[in-house]
């Protein structure tokens, strides 16, 4: 019995050390997102200031599919050092596990909170030949042309918004699923898609060039780059809403040395000003938190997704 007493104390002083020590190797922050979407910039705007204060690489790592399980799961699977991290969000964190029969992964206890990053604005888009300039057009348009409008999700957030939309408004739309928005984009620009639900920042520049217009944002308040849209609150339609954020988090039992020098870290990153604007640029409001701050705000978001996934009829998959 000794010795193994001896040897768990011999480990413990090691893993200890080396949570002191830590970074000693580049760390790797996980992505649902494939490169070039919201998510991946968000992600690459933290990445090298946090290099420069960590004095390591902080890498990249686009990891898209399943909603952004795969994402999850690598991290979720990852030893608790603090050398893989994971850019979490809603769909991926919160969407997946209460959408399954069963369920991947548990976001409270599969994963350490470190820090919120912000939230970012999803936007209801249409194409210019929709005869509609408000949501309020939309949906009379719709009522009287039942199934005659397609809309485009690339994520669980999206699809649920949008059932809970077509239930609450009483009309009927198809729904058509894609991987992600870059492969939105080229459909609902052409025209093939009359209305989309995406990222604030994967349709800006084309309302600023008149291809698309936002008829609803989709946060409790207007967002800054589209001050004279209301919100999907403001039309009516209070409960098709879903907070859409970023937030960094380590696998479980992440060491609290480690937790609190990311926490630091990350904090300050999101002050510095060179962050905040490409931040910014991508619609996404900075905010940090600490890690309890965090827990307690995706302790509160499961339960608001639970009430919306009930609320919006949809089939656990």
């Amino acid at each position: 019995m000794r010795p193994l007493i001896v040897a768990l104390l011999g480990s413990l002083i090691a893993w200890q050390s080396a949570a002191a020590q830590y970074p000693t190797r580049p760390i790797t922050i996980v992505v649902a997102i494939g490169a070039g979407g919201t998510a991946d910039a968000t992600a690459r705007a933290l990445a090298e200031p946090l290099s420069r204060a960590l004095g390591q690489p902080v890498i990249v790592e686009n990891k898209p599919g399943a909603d952004g399980a795969i994402a999850a799961e690598t991290v979720r699977n990852s030893p608790p050092d603090g050398y893989t991290l994971l850019l979490g969000q809603a769909t991926s964190l919160v969407g997946v596990p209460l959408t399954r029969k069963h369920p991947p992964y548990d976001p409270i206890r599969d994963f350490t909170p470190l820090s919120f990053i912000g939230r970012f604005t999803i936007c209801l888009f249409a194409h210019p030949d929709v005869p509609a300039e408000t949501l309020a057009d939309l949906i009379h348009y719709a009522r009287a042309n039942p199934g005659k409008l397609s809309y485009a999700t690339s994520s669980i957030t999206e699809a649920i918004i949008g059932a809970q939309l077509a239930r609450s408004a009483a009309i009927s739309m198809v729904r058509v699923p894609y991987k992600g928005p870059n492969s939105v984009l080229p459909d609902l620009l052409t025209g093939r898609l009359q209305l989309a639900f995406m990222a604030a920042a994967s349709g800006i520049a084309h309302v600023r060039s008149g291809q698309l217009r936002v008829l609803a944002t989709l946060l409790p308040q207007r967002s800054p780059a589209f001050s004279d849209v209301p919100t999907t609150v403001e039309a009516g339609f209070a409960n098709a809403t879903l907070a859409a954020w970023f937030g960094l988090f380590g696998p479980a039992k992440l060491p609290q040395e480690i937790v609190e020098r990311l926490s630091s870290e990350i904090n300050l990153a999101l002050q510095l000003p060179e962050v905040r604007t490409q931040l910014e640029r991508l619609v996404v409001e900075p905010k940090g938190s600490t890690p309890e701050g965090l827990l307690t705000f995706l302790k509160e978001d499961v339960e608001r997704w639970r009430r919306a996934v009930q609320e919006s009829g949809i089939e656990l998959q």
